[in-house]
């Protein structure tokens, strides 16, 4: 599962070699940047395996866990435009401090949570600091280092070791749970938080932006409330059906407000969103690649842990196993993904990868309730995440090309938006037609079907939107590191 940060990598000519050391005080400030980065990677996944103990431990039903994933990822794409802009008027390492602070202690307030709610509430507050530390963390990379292959190597450290922070969540999380109980995990972020806080302040400088954009507090509020009415919307009906007036007031509140978010970015001077650059035919499809490929792939995931735990008995730390082997063979097709994509263009890429995915989405459908079900699942799931790190990669390119220098803001806000909504509206819109079935297996399997027709029809409806692409386009040193940075937040 996963946070995109193409947003921050140049695409520019190859140059000569040059020299890209990095002094003492660089990779000090490189080292608190890429930590806090890191740990939010790590909660996307760390908490993926041991969410069928921590229901059992709280209480909480099949049907509920969906919201330990949702509680955070919902704030945490709601507010990241918002927190961005601030972080742009008011200073990003005063809010990146912030961020920090209230995740280390949402963390301690999930790890020793009494009852769902105040664990979730820990998850939520969470997710908002998240939405302070990710586009403000980056803004401080790419202020700090300047442009050219200092901030080149710069990108391609903090990529992969957001690369591997969601691979080392998916084992560590599985260790965490069988030793020391589900708590263990949310205890290690506070451990993060308690170590980055303190060396940050000394070594990071304070930016902002000159031109100090005015602030779209309507455009916010109109969006995020929108999303979170939602979501609860689908999420409750899911469960309940759609007949509870919680559920249809809650709907209807959701389209009037994003109904008259639409309104308010069309008159806004510095809006969120740019309608215009909407109309762009490769961000228009672009976005619906990255949208379909984050959700579908965040469902999968969330129904196989439940699968692998309470269909084939296994424990947390195997499940971990299992998503192991998939975050490293993610990572190799990071690593190559730039000379994929150097041969067929960004445009192709994001059509085939989606189309991989779907199709190896669809060989899942064949699971059963023997053991042998794990390999299956182990190969399936791995091949469908290296094509789904494809379709990561290839849509923040094919998004962001061919935008003007003074919009790329925007179209890489937009990349990001992209990502956390994906996260979010996934698993309450599929997963609980699993964690709700009479038959888990069956669940299950109705799932992956139905996540398969979709990614599948989405590549379809991406090769037509975007037509005929021109040939393929060279790809720039910063394009390999944004390559890597792409895939880290990717992965949840």
């Amino acid at each position: 599962m996963a946070i995109d940060t193409t947003s921050s990598v140049p695409v520019h000519e190859p140059q000569p070699p040059l020299d890209t050391r990095l002094s003492t005080r660089d990779k000090l400030v490189l080292f608190v940047l890429c930590a806090a980065q890191f740990m939010v990677a790590l909660d996307f996944s760390v908490l993926n395996v041991a969410l069928p103990v921590l229901g059992r431990d709280l209480g909480m039903s099949q049907s509920a866990l969906q919201w330990a994933v949702t509680a955070f990822a919902l704030p945490s794409g709601g507010f990241l435009l918002l927190f961005g802009r601030i972080g742009d008027l008011y200073g990003r390492r005063r809010l990146f401090l912030t961020g920090l602070a209230l995740f280390g202690t949402a963390s301690l307030l999930a790890t020793f949570a009494w009852d769902p709610a105040s664990f979730l509430a820990g998850r939520a507050l969470q997710g908002l600091g998240a939405a302070a530390i990710v586009p403000t963390g980056m803004s401080l990379l790419t202020t700090t280092f300047p442009e050219g292959p200092a901030r080149d190597r710069a990108l391609g450290i903090s990529g992969t070791l957001l690369s591997l922070g969601f691979t080392v969540g998916m084992v560590a999380g599985g260790v965490l749970t069988d030793a020391f109980g589900w708590r263990s995990t949310m205890g290690l972020l506070t451990l993060f938080a308690l170590i980055v806080l303190p060396l940050a302040p000394g070594l990071l400088p304070e930016s902002r932006t000159p031109d100090r954009p005015r602030l779209d507090i309507p455009g916010a509020v109109t969006v995020t409330g929108g999303l979170l009415s939602l979501i609860y919307a689908l999420s409750t009906a899911a469960e309940r059906g759609f007949g509870g007036a919680d559920v249809i007031t809650t709907l209807v509140a959701g389209v009037l407000l994003l109904a008259a978010f639409v309104t308010v970015e069309s008159r806004a001077e510095a809006p969120l969103v740019s309608l215009p650059m909407l109309r762009r035919r490769t961000v228009a499809w672009g976005n619906l690649g990255g949208l379909i490929t984050f959700s579908m792939m965040s469902t999968v995931i969330f129904v196989l842990t439940l699968y692998l735990q309470e269909t084939l008995g296994l424990s947390a730390f195997e499940t971990g196993l299992v998503f192991g082997v998939q975050g490293v063979l993610s990572a190799v097709a990071g690593a190559n993904a730039s000379k994929v994509i150097g041969r067929l263009g960004a445009r192709r890429t994001l059509v085939v990868s989606l189309a991989g995915q779907g199709a190896f989405v669809a060989t899942l459908v064949a699971l059963g309730d023997g053991s042998r079900s794990v390999w299956l699942a182990t190969a399936a799931v791995s091949l469908a995440s290296m094509c789904h790190l494809g379709a990561i990669i290839s849509y923040g390119l094919t998004v962001t090309s061919g935008v003007p220098d003074d919009e790329q803001g925007l179209a890489t806000g937009l990349v990001t938006s992209t990502q956390q909504v994906g996260i979010t509206i996934g698993i309450p819109l599929l997963g609980v037609l699993a964690t709700t079935s009479s038959d888990l297996l069956a669940g299950v399997h109705t799932v992956l079907a139905l996540d398969a027709v979709i990614v599948l029809a989405a590549a379809v409806l991406v090769a037509v939107g975007l037509g005929r692409r021109p040939g393929p386009t060279a790809t720039a040193p910063g394009a390999a590191s944004g390559a890597v940075e792409a895939e880290a937040l990717g992965s949840r």
